[in-house]
């Protein structure tokens, strides 16, 4: 369900890609029923418990968004592989626990629905809650 606090934010910031970050959090919270949405590091955040995980990059304000699959803030030690197995050619890997999708259209968004909700799948069962 999505969080009206996340809402106003989203109002107030007259985003140019708004309608784009709108559609990435209807797919986001239908991805898994655990997942709850706040605001972080001045954008969506999502996480499981308190445990963050997905963090949307919307600033600076372009047209275009950042999905970041992490493990929260705290500095943890490199897993030896990549965290999920998937092959997508839309994760850039930034180290073996933290991946970075941009989307760029609407069109892009829609095209990778199916794709993105089987990444949160994989992400939220590759890093349990103790992980924060």
């Amino acid at each position: 369900m999505k969080n009206t606090e996340v809402t106003k934010f989203l109002d107030e910031q007259n985003h140019p890609f708004r309608k784009e970050i709108e559609e990435l959090r209807n797919y986001l919270l239908s991805a898994n029923p655990d997942l709850t949405e706040n605001i972080k590091w001045n954008g969506p955040n999502y996480c499981v418990g308190n445990a963050d995980r997905i963090t949307m990059k919307i600033q600076p304000p372009t047209k275009q968004v950042q999905l970041i699959f992490h493990r929260g803030v705290s500095k943890q030690a490199q897993p030896e592989d990549k965290l999920i197995a998937n092959k997508s050619k839309r994760l850039v890997w930034k180290g073996n626990d933290r991946a970075i999708i941009t989307f760029k259209t609407l069109e892009d968004i829609e095209n990778g629905k199916s794709e993105l909700i089987e990444i949160v799948t994989e992400w939220i069962n590759a890093t349990p809650l103790h992980q924060a």
